[in-house]
């Protein structure tokens, strides 16, 4: 069976939350931060790179959330929640699926980083604050009246975008993106969404 090893208040809700969807057995191994907000050492024992989320399927103890939801779909999946291949819409469904951690997430928590820098990073604050509301905009422009990245369409994309517009809208930048506030909360209204926050402690 899947074993997800979950850390408190990380990105691997994104793939309890993709199990959850799929309808795929797992086991789930939950591990709370220590006082520094990290990784307690037995979960940085579990893969060199020590970070959340972790898959283990077998021998194999894979790390990388895009990584992960990628492999879940081609061994799990059946054709679900991915347009193949030869889709049209294929090319803008990777965008989504990367563009959550690559560029998004990245931005994200660097604010979230420098927010607990010291007046000294303020002009850095600031020119990472401009470049998140730049992203959210693109998204919430790209978006549309959705309801779902792809369209009609609730994909993997919407699951990896989705945390990200989340912890954007927990850090308070989503005030002038009412687009990206419904898209969170239609989200939420997932029943697979709200097993995953159940199962995950969230």
């Amino acid at each position: 069976m899947l074993t997800v090893h979950h850390l408190a208040g990380s990105r691997s809700l994104r793939i309890v939350w993709l199990l959850e969807e799929l309808g795929v057995p797992y086991r789930l191994e939950r591990y709370a931060r220590d006082a520094t907000f990290r990784a307690p050492p037995e979960y940085r024992a579990l893969h060199p790179v020590g970070k959340s989320p972790l898959l283990a399927d077998g021998d194999l103890v894979l790390a990388e959330s895009g990584a992960i939801v990628e492999y879940l779909l081609e061994t799990h999946g059946g054709g679900r929640l991915a347009p193949p291949p030869c889709d049209p819409l294929r090319a803008r469904y990777l965008f989504w699926l990367h563009f959550a951690e690559g560029t998004a997430m990245a931005f994200l928590v660097t604010g979230i980083i420098l927010g607990l820098a010291g007046d000294g990073a303020a002009p850095l604050r600031e020119a990472f604050a401009a470049e998140v509301q730049r992203l959210l905009a693109y998204t919430e422009q790209e978006l549309g009246d959705g309801p779902w990245l792809l369209g009609e369409a609730f994909t993997a994309a919407d699951v990896m975008m989705g945390y990200a517009v989340a912890t954007a809208e927990a850090r308070g930048d989503l005030a002038e993106h009412e687009r990206l506030r419904a898209y969170v909360t239609r989200l939420r209204e997932r029943p697979a969404h709200a097993r995953a926050r159940a199962a995950a402690g969230e």
